[in-house]
């Protein structure tokens, strides 16, 4: 038989694919091509035709079929045996890497935000998991760098993403956090333990405008500025420091839209916003089909926070931007 040549051939003369091998071990244990597709999870013609691949690399006819049933040829029951311990070698090799796989990279956007405990117990879940952070400003900055693999998760407004990004990602609604102005300290409104919307009217507000990053934050703060008489600010040089974030809000003097946990900067005041209580809707967010046990401590951190918090519980008189995307 042509098989018998095929498998005392050296190494070198072939380089089977493992999905055929496991295409046909699933075929000759069910000895029924609808039942082993449905196992495999693919059509039954994709099944089909790499059956038909398998045979005609190695040269012999595997099954015999008839309208009412499949069975083994003589080529295919002397094939199983190696197709199994073939099949076990492959998934033995694939759980030892699953077993200790390489660090997640967690984007928490910036120092000081809420992300932060939840990349904290999540170290705590899965300590034998290397997670680490990385602090990129911007959702939509950070999405394409998971898109292409510098990054693995990172924290924002998944809904205020393009469409065409969102496709490519799988998310997990996080909190509401309440968002909060920044001023410098001698402003008329600095005194006021909270800003309300209305006091902002005539301002210009600075909320990313220009910044490649952050567009989905610019776009929440037009949102929220809509009707009220509040401008977003023009393009400003992107501060990058305590020492440079106080330079140019110095020189510029225009407020700055931020959420109530951003740290402190020197020289000015953080106040929460009211009347409405703008809400910034966070999510956790991954590339499709990413598996790491260090995403399912993240996911589970940020769902056992959140429970435990009422992170996912809207304040009374809040404010959303209507028709948000991926929201619980």
């Amino acid at each position: 038989m042509l098989l018998n040549a095929a498998v005392s051939a050296t190494p070198s003369s072939y380089d089977i694919d493992p999905r055929l091998v496991r295409a046909f071990t699933a075929v000759a244990e069910e000895l029924h091509f609808t039942r082993a597709a449905a196992r495999l999870y693919v059509a039954q013609q994709a099944l089909s035709r790499d059956i038909r691949r398998l045979e005609r690399e190695l040269g012999a006819e595997l099954f015999v079929r008839t309208t009412r049933q499949v069975a083994l040829t003589p080529d295919g029951e002397r094939l199983l045996p190696y197709a199994r311990r073939v099949l076990a070698a492959h998934d033995e090799l694939t759980d030892a890497f699953r077993a200790a796989p390489r660090p997640l990279l967690v984007d928490l956007n910036s120092p000081g935000l809420a992300q932060e405990r939840v990349l904290r117990r999540a170290r705590e879940l899965a300590p034998e998991q290397e997670l680490m952070a990385r602090y990129e400003s911007g959702l939509t900055g950070a999405v394409r760098d998971i898109l292409a693999g510098r990054l693995d998760t990172s924290f924002g407004r998944y809904g205020g993403l393009e469409a065409g990004l969102r496709a490519r990602l799988d998310s997990q609604f996080v909190r509401y956090e309440r968002m909060a102005v920044i001023l410098p300290e001698d402003h008329p409104l600095a005194g006021l333990p909270e800003v309300p919307l209305a006091g902002l009217a005539g301002e210009r507000v600075y909320a990313g405008a220009g910044n490649d990053r952050t567009p989905e934050w610019t776009d929440l703060a037009a949102r929220l500025f809509a009707g009220r008489g509040i401008e977003v600010a023009p393009p400003a040089p992107l501060a990058v420091g305590h020492e440079e974030f106080r330079r140019i809000m110095a020189k510029h003097r225009n407020p700055v839209l931020a959420v109530v946990d951003f740290p402190p900067m020197p020289g000015c005041v953080l106040r929460p916003l009211t009347d409405p209580v703008p809400l910034s809707p966070v999510s956790l967010v991954w590339r499709k089909g990413l598996r790491h046990p260090g995403l399912d401590a993240l996911r589970t951190a940020a769902a056992e926070l959140g429970a435990a918090e009422g992170w996912l519980e809207r304040p009374p008189g809040s404010w959303l931007p209507e028709a948000e995307p991926g929201l619980a």
